[in-house]
């Protein structure tokens, strides 16, 4: 089998984990399927970049003078935010001739002045969705998902994002299994669907301001089975229901209902992932009380039943109901 060539643009202010974070992905699968990926990194003329963090980049190659790859990996950063016509033209030209694009964060608006988004669905950082979007009103842009797949162009959400998708393509490429062994060898702690949302309830929420209001917020988050009524946690914050109610959404940024389901599904899916525990056994563990109960919440947060979702994120999925 010859290796699928991927390439990784670099250039001066790019964001470094846009770039490590998907190159250990193919990297890692290329341990475990030699041959399979042969990675390249390419700058304009070659030269070193500096990222956004202030670390240093030696790019393997030219930019102008490689040529188009399987997978074109264009990464995010500073760099993007005034892209140069001329790296924006090589991307387009080296895209002409490359199997899948893909773009992590803020890349999307290297991608769209290329002209690779015209007419396409596309996502990055939820906070330049709405940047995206005016600059190039011929894009959808889409600030939900953690990436989106449309035809054989990709675009992912902020940093880490990009491993998810990286991940998506490895599964592509090899099956589920490697993709899977790629993701624990890499001690990523969740390979999460790309139409999951970009906030989790904890990256949603903010912290609260008075200490009351926050011992509340970790009390949710280490015991998401117990009673997390608004009147039981009211009276662990000393204040009255209707007062604990609006103090927390004013100071978290939610209500306290719509934080408790989060942690409740982030709670679910990772025992789903991690354990063999019976669907209706975790249902009870994360404060649902029925298997029913935590079904509708998954379908309103991850848009699959918490069985489907074990099937495609347990290494070795038992089922369930």
């Amino acid at each position: 089998m010859a290796a699928r060539g991927v390439l990784i643009v670099l250039f001066d202010g790019v964001q470094s984990l846009d770039v490590t974070g998907p190159l250990e992905v193919f990297q890692g699968a290329a341990v475990a399927v030699p041959g399979a990926y042969s990675v390249t990194t390419a700058s304009p003329g070659g030269a070193a970049v500096r990222t956004t963090s202030g670390l240093r980049l030696l790019p393997d190659a030219d930019l102008a003078r490689v040529d188009a790859p399987h997978t074109l990996v264009v990464p995010g950063g500073a760099g993007t935010v005034r892209p140069q016509p001329a790296l924006a033209a090589r991307i387009s030209a080296l895209a002409q001739g490359a199997a899948r694009v893909v773009s992590v964060c803020t890349g999307a608006f290297l991608l769209a002045e290329a002209g690779l988004l015209s007419g396409r669905r596309a996502t990055t950082h939820w906070a330049y969705c709405a940047a995206l979007a005016r600059r190039h009103p011929d894009v959808t842009v889409d600030p939900d998902p953690i990436y989106v797949r449309d035809g054989r162009i990709a675009t992912s959400a902020g940093v880490t994002a990009g491993i998810d998708l990286a991940l998506a393509l490895v599964e592509d490429d090899l099956g589920r299994d490697l993709a899977l062994l790629t993701a624990r060898h890499l001690v990523v702690f969740l390979r999460r669907p790309g139409d999951q949302a970009q906030f989790s309830a904890h990256l949603a929420a903010q912290t609260a301001a008075r200490r009351p209001l926050r011992d509340v917020q970790r009390w949710i988050d280490e015991h998401p089975g117990e009673d997390l009524s608004v009147e039981t946690l009211a009276r662990r914050s000393a204040l009255s229901p209707r007062h604990f109610a609006r103090a927390f959404a004013a100071e978290v940024g939610m209500t306290p209902g719509r934080y408790v389901e989060g942690v409740r599904v982030e709670a679910a899916r990772r025992l789903l992932e991690d354990t063999d525990e019976g669907i209706a056994q975790i249902a009870r563990a994360c404060g649902y009380g029925t298997p029913e109960a935590m079904r509708r919440a998954f379908l309103r947060a991850l848009h699959v039943p918490p069985a489907e979702y074990r099937r495609r994120f347990h290494p070795h999925p038992t089922g369930g109901t």
